[in-house]
């Protein structure tokens, strides 16, 4: 079969197509030898057609229908056809929404595998393949003019002596960022490079990390992404990146140079080599649970054309609607083999080419679900343990969604992470003056055990954080007791109303010297008892600085100086303690990565030990005594320092003292300092200073810990 050239560019109109079967893997475009071959999945599909266009995407050349069908791939190879060929899709079958199946010959698609894509996407309606005025009627305009398409790409890269850093769970410290909030404002990146791939992977931006002891990176997401119509029409951006159509390219608005996609895909990979020179891992927050193409009057732009019942989760008495257990209006369909290798492939892909190391997957019970709900045996994370390139990364999962059971907290797989917002919701209860428990708070701080133990998982899968791009930054947690969200154009309606925050006495910035110490030495406090707890811990990137969003805990429509990270404005002293507490974790690992029992071993010392203010056993109903927050720590055996430590905490409004035990101690952290210093030494069994508001971290004569 033969398409015809309209000869409108050199590049692909010397060349009358001829195309033949080819072959139905991989499925995408991959170009060889002679020419470039296209597979497609579509179950329910009656054709493919393949439409080449001129090399900036806006004439079609050539029209081919792929003539090669092996079981639900769609397959055939263009001879002649090299790397840089763009190209969109068209899908025909039944216009039958009723019964699930939404084709449209008339829309042009985009390849869900693309590497590259071609052109920005315009919110017009001949994007929409229903009529937008009565949805149940096919639009049956052309939209190949605005269409977004897919260019066949065969990248070469010199990645030299790069290597994965491999850092174990127990040693990872995780830093969530932005990659264009981290370095847009700071003075010390080249103004050329900020706000880009290349900027995080400056020297100035890795010089911070390492300084601050972070070993991984959690990037938000840097796979390409639509703004939602509703965004642009207010003038705002989907700037966290959660709206994704392009699971294999790479976000071109975080280049230095967004229309050239192979210079965009080489400076992502200079950025991951910088950062794996530096002992930092690259961790990404992917998108799989839903697409941008949204609801069911959502755009037709590439799932939903191709093969709507098999992509996404259809109700089974509502077939025209989908599952919406993401709040973004569809929820992707694992359920199906090709939806699952897709997933794998994109997983895969970013590894092999990109040389990630792990992902943090947003929503990830969507991942798991099966007919009857999650399932940790599902599909999936069979998928995901038996895969050689994939067995080796980390997996960090969101484990919750929308859905019926959506909330899966330690029901993950043993291996995986999980983001734990128990520990998040009772260390801000617990140092933030809402109700709370010394008992709450020992669970939190020892790996959350009532949820992992005895589950078989192990202490460093329990992902402790106070703070995420989701919510108040450190300073507003501790700054408001109310969101700001006015300029989200939602009327302050959107973002949880419920933050467990303090904000010392005053609503916002304040003169007011005492308030504003109080607010220092709660941030120092949730900092280092995040850091310090057993299980794996994330900073959130500003925290560590003092960064504000004015009080807005929902800022993900806003690419402005609400959301880049203020530099100027940066606190040495908390970038300073924040760094002292990450080299104590380092060296001394307070909790190692194994259950404490708090039994005796044969010669009658505990393995772990709390203890009262009085210096007694913290025993019986004193665990759910709310009149009082201060309790200790004796950890017998610690993770690598060579003698007992003592962790002591008040989070009382009122200064106390706390009853030493027996022996020599040094105190190695004090938050009451501004940058964490301690300066006490001395013999126990007496009664040390306390400070309201504050957590101490002391060792034992022979701990042999130096900073």
């Amino acid at each position: 079969m033969e398409g015809l050239s309209t000869g409108r560019d050199d590049m692909v109109a010397s060349t009358t197509f001829a195309i033949t079967d080819g072959r139905p893997w991989p499925i995408g475009a991959h170009a060889d030898a002679t020419g470039v071959n296209v597979a497609v999945f579509s179950a329910h599909a009656t054709a493919i057609e393949v439409c080449v266009f001129d090399t900036a995407g806006t004439g079609e050349v050539a029209r081919l229908r792929l003539p090669g069908h092996s079981g639900d791939v769609w397959h055939g190879h263009l001879a002649g056809a090299k790397p840089g060929l763009v190209y969109g899709l068209r899908a025909h079958g039944p216009w039958r929404p009723d019964k699930g199946h939404r084709f449209n010959p008339t829309k042009l698609l985009l390849d869900p595998y693309a590497r590259e894509i071609v052109g920005g996407f315009d919110w017009c309606d001949d994007q929409f393949g229903a009529d937008r005025a009565h949805p149940k009627q096919m639009d049956t305009r052309d939209n190949a003019a605005t269409a977004l398409k897919a260019r066949v790409t065969h990248d070469t890269y010199d990645w030299g002596d790069d290597r994965a850093p491999g850092t174990s769970l127990a040693d990872t410290v995780i830093c969530e960022l932005h990659v264009k909030g981290f370095s847009k404002q700071n003075p010390a990146v080249p103004e050329a490079l900020r706000g880009t791939y290349a900027g995080l992977g400056d020297p100035a931006s890795i010089a911070h990390l390492r300084a601050l002891g972070v070993t991984a990176v959690s990037l938000l997401p840097v796979h390409q992404r639509v703004d939602e119509e509703r965004l642009i029409r207010r003038g705002l951006t989907n700037y966290w990146g959660y709206n994704t159509i392009g699971f294999f390219a790479v976000e071109p608005r975080l280049s230095r140079a967004p229309e050239d996609g192979a210079a965009t895909r080489a400076e992502f990979r200079g950025m991951v080599r910088a950062l794996h020179a530096a002992g930092i891992e690259v961790i990404l927050d992917v998108v799989f649970n839903h697409t941008a193409e949204g609801d069911a009057v959502g755009p037709q732009v590439a799932f939903r054309g191709l093969d709507n019942a098999s992509w996404y989760r259809l109700p089974p008495d509502a077939r025209s609607d989908y599952d919406n257990y993401t709040g973004c209006g569809n929820t992707v369909d694992l359920r199906h083999p090709r939806v699952l290798q897709f997933v794998m492939d994109s997983m895969r892909y970013w590894v092999e080419h990109f040389h990630v190391d792990g992902y943090r997957f947003d929503l990830a019970p969507v991942l798991g679900r099966d007919d009857e709900g999650f399932a940790r045996r599902h599909a999936f994370f069979a998928a995901v343990a038996q895969d050689p390139v994939l067995a080796r990364v980390k997996m960090i999962a969101e484990p919750w969604d929308l859905g019926p059971g959506g909330y899966q907290v330690g029901n993950f797989p043993n291996g995986w992470v999980e983001w734990n917002d128990k520990f998040r919701d009772d260390m801000r209860s617990f140092w933030l003056r809402h109700p709370a428990t010394r008992g709450g708070f020992a669970q939190r701080l020892c790996g959350s055990s009532d949820i992992y133990q005895a589950r078989g998982r192990t202490p460093a899968e329990s992902l402790n954080y106070v703070i995420s791009h989701d919510g108040f930054t450190l300073r507003d947690l501790v700054s408001y007791n109310e969101r700001r969200n006015l300029p989200n154009g939602e009327d302050n309606r959107d973002g949880t109303g419920s933050n467990l925050s303090f904000n010392g006495g005053a609503e916002g910035p304040t003169d007011d010297a005492a308030i504003n110490a109080l607010r220092a030495r709660l941030q120092r406090a949730l900092l280092a008892t995040s850091l310090l707890a057993q299980g794996t811990p994330m900073l959130c990137a500003g925290d560590e600085l003092n960064h504000t969003q004015g009080g807005n805990n929902n800022p993900y429509c806003h690419d402005s100086e609400i959301t880049w990270i203020d530099w100027a404005a940066a606190d040495a002293d908390l970038i300073a303690f924040t760094a002292r507490v990450c080299a104590l974790r380092r060296l001394a690992q307070p909790f190692a990565n194994r259950w404490y029992s708090g039994l005796t071993d044969p010669l009658g010392l505990h393995d772990l030990t709390w203890l009262t203010r009085a210096g007694e056993v913290l025993q019986g109903e004193a665990w759910a005594d709310t009149s009082t927050r201060v309790l200790g720590c004796l950890i017998g055996e610690p993770g690598r320092a060579a003698a007992p430590l003592l962790l002591l905490v008040n989070a009382d409004a009122d200064d106390t003292t706390f009853m030493l035990p027996a022996g020599v101690w040094q105190v190695l952290l004090d938050t009451t300092h501004a940058r964490g210093l301690g300066s006490w030494y001395g013999q126990g069994e007496v009664e040390l200073p306390l400070p309201a508001g504050t957590l101490l971290l002391l060792a034992a004569a022979g701990a042999d810990i130096k900073l």
